[in-house]
């Protein structure tokens, strides 16, 4: 959670949500104890994530020089 920065758990359970009802990510649910939710993209997740790279890329390359 430390690499989330000064996120809350508030902001980022309502920010998950609202990925996962957009189709971005899937959550699973693990019955155990302590209970366990793992999330994961979905193909359209890849697919937005894949497109967002090269315009990252060129946002660092500006940024640097």
């Amino acid at each position: 959670m430390a690499s989330l920065g000064n996120i809350s758990p508030k902001t980022l359970a309502d920010r998950l949500k609202e990925l996962e009802k957009s189709g971005i990510i899937t959550r699973e649910y693990f019955a155990e104890i302590p209970p366990k939710v793992e999330y994961s993209l979905t193909k359209d997740g890849i697919e937005l994530r894949n497109s967002m790279i090269p315009l990252m890329e060129w946002v660092f390359k500006k940024e640097n020089n």
